[in-house]
């Protein structure tokens, strides 16, 4: 109970740390040198969108940075108050086989997860739509909101059964031959997402602009892009915010836009955004991120196993445990997961900025359109509400994309270099 206590504290004092830091303490201001550029957003926003975007982003930023931790929260009061045994016992008085005990007690861990994740939720989708942000109604939110609890208790059941086998068999090893099993399933999971999972939450279909089609394949074409057509996905019907992408690999591959992306952006807006995706496919950074993913994962289950371990010896014997092979370990293995995820997610982070900056030049070098590609992020920021300057923690944690002021600022810089040049041989010439 005293621990109980002391955690319980301590998110309440962390609560107040980053509240003041997000809201009191961070400087998100333009620097002097950019104010009046397009990269400033009050030339782009109305007073009453800078409003807005600073509001929404802040809270959504809190909402991140309290989810996470009461996650952790979650897994300790599972294990605390002896739940966690609880939910092994009752699974073992069902059957006497091992599969369903394990089936049973994941789907009761996932489900009381999700229940006390549910607020929080909840309040996010709620601030969403009061920021006209989402327009989704409650039914299809909770809807998709029970698919992924489905879908990712069935992976997450499947993953558990897999690595407590392993652990049975080699507590020493458990953990690489683990990591070797995660390769093709890593590589399957590329593979059916655009096939089987995204189909579960919207509706794709066939680019009904058949001219913008044209161009945007003619685009690939330029691109050694070996695809016959363009989706187009029907979001307008959950938010107002834009967004395309390219994933799959090999013949899943697919080009996807949102319907709001082609409502709001202009033709060389989409083809600008969609350049850039393509840069992505050209660039093999879906590959990189998929070696990355799978580096990452080895990484994490070494020194996961370690520290899961570790924590069975120090504390299993108060929360009921006996071995890391018992499945009411679980909890105490997917928080050391889920804090290594946390600490890793800077220099993921980072790489990952990196990448789209170099998928930004791609798209600039192709399209040479720095009207449409500085256009396109405007767009991007007003629809979102995005913020263009955001604190330095809220960068370093949250954005996989650089900022819209440098996004922005590199285009003008990019524009400026060209301008040069061209004098430059207009005076050789």
């Amino acid at each position: 109970m005293k621990k109980s206590i002391w955690i319980g504290l301590g998110f309440l004092l962390y609560g107040a740390l980053i509240s003041w830091y997000l809201f009191m303490g961070a400087d998100t201001s333009i620097p002097t040198q950019y104010e009046g550029t397009e990269a400033d957003p009050s030339v782009f926003m109305s007073e009453r969108q800078l409003e807005l975007s600073h509001d929404f982003s802040r809270i959504k930023q809190w909402l991140y940075f309290l989810s996470v931790p009461f996650e952790w929260v979650i897994y300790l009061v599972v294990l605390g108050f002896g739940l966690s045994k609880w939910f092994r016992t009752r699974a073992m008085e069902v059957t006497r086989f091992s599969i369903i005990h394990n089936l049973i007690y994941v789907v009761l861990l996932s489900l009381i997860a999700f229940i006390m994740s549910l607020p929080i939720d909840y309040y996010s989708y709620t601030v969403s739509l009061d920021y006209q942000i989402s327009i989704q109604p409650f039914s299809d939110w909770m809807r998709d909101k029970i698919i992924s609890f489905w879908i990712n208790t069935l992976f997450l059941f499947v993953i558990v059964q897999t690595l407590y086998w392993l652990m049975n068999k080699s507590e020493k090893r458990w953990w690489l031959y683990g990591w070797l099993l995660s390769v093709p399933f890593t590589l399957f999971i590329y593979f059916i997402q655009p096939i089987w999972i995204d189909p579960l939450y919207n509706d794709f279909y066939r680019l009904e602009d058949k001219v913008l089609e044209d161009k945007i394949l003619a685009l690939a074409d330029r691109a050694d892009i070996s695809a016959d057509r363009v989706y187009e996905v029907n979001m307008s019907e959950k938010t107002n915010a834009l967004n395309a992408y390219v994933n799959g690999i090999g013949s899943n591959l697919r080009i996807v836009l949102w319907d709001t992306t082609l409502q709001k952006l202009s033709d060389e807006e989409v083809l600008f955004v969609m350049a850039h995706e393509m840069g992505h496919f050209v660039k093999h950074h879906l590959y990189w991120n998929l070696i990355g993913s799978i580096v990452t994962s080895f990484l994490g289950l070494w020194i996961g196993s370690r520290v899961f371990n570790w924590m069975i010896r120090k504390w299993g014997h108060h929360w009921g445990i006996e071995k890391p092979t018992d499945i009411a370990s679980l909890p105490a293995l997917l928080l050391v997961f889920s804090v290594l995820s946390f600490m890793a997610s800077p220099v993921e982070n980072a790489i990952s900025r990196n990448a789209e900056h170099s998928a930004d030049e791609y798209a600039i070098e192709m399209t040479e359109d720095s009207k449409a590609a500085v256009g396109s992020f405007q767009q991007l920021a007003v629809s979102g509400l995005s913020e263009v300057h955001p604190p330095l923690l809220v960068k370093l944690f949250l954005y996989g994309h650089p900022t819209m002021l440098e996004r922005i600022t590199f285009l003008d810089q990019w524009e400026q270099k060209t301008t040069k040049n061209e004098k430059i041989e207009e005076e050789e010439k």
